[in-house]
């Protein structure tokens, strides 16, 4: 038995499911590399702005074609949607273009503040839960008060047809 215990080697483990000599791991390199790659084509530049350029040929071509010729009977007979025509002569009636532009833009700052303002509310551990409340709170009673009864629903319509036709104006 001593003879046997003498010329065995001892195991350990090195993963949990792996027996591995130690005495051939000592002898096995530690660092594993890969074989590099071979080193990439040269690029021959007269075959590669030869197809460049056809390639830029060929869509020049293309553009003087399309800038002569007639244009697509589809192109020619597209016109533009109701709303785009709307919103283009309300424009040319506004006499202080400045203005109105001024105000659109405060409104965008002021969008684009009231976002952040909301955002860092939204931010506090306490005001968004009892903002939700609030929130619910108020849709229920609305909902009592206007919605329920057939005679509140006809003077909520009634009011929001009102107020419609003051802001569109009647037409």
């Amino acid at each position: 038995m001593a003879s046997s215990s003498s010329t065995s080697t001892t195991l350990s483990l090195s993963s949990p499911s792996t027996l591995v000599d130690t005495k051939l791991a000592r002898q096995l390199p530690q660092c594993v590399s890969l074989p590099s790659l071979p080193p990439p084509p040269l690029p021959s530049h007269n075959q590669r702005s030869w197809k460049s350029t056809a390639y830029c040929r060929k869509i020049a071509r293309n553009v003087i074609a399309r800038a002569t010729g007639e244009a697509p009977t589809d192109v020619a007979s597209m016109d533009m949607p109701e709303m785009v025509r709307t919103i283009q002569d309300a424009w040319d009636k506004v006499e202080d273009k400045y203005a109105v532009s001024s105000l659109a833009v405060a409104g965008v700052v002021a969008l684009w503040g009231s976002t952040g303002m909301l955002s860092a509310i939204d931010s506090l551990p306490v005001i968004p839960g009892v903002l939700e409340l609030v929130g619910i709170g108020y849709t229920g009673w609305f909902a009592y008060k206007n919605l329920i009864f057939k005679p509140d629903r006809e003077a909520l319509l009634k009011k929001i047809k009102d107020t419609y036709k003051d802001i569109i104006g009647s037409s």
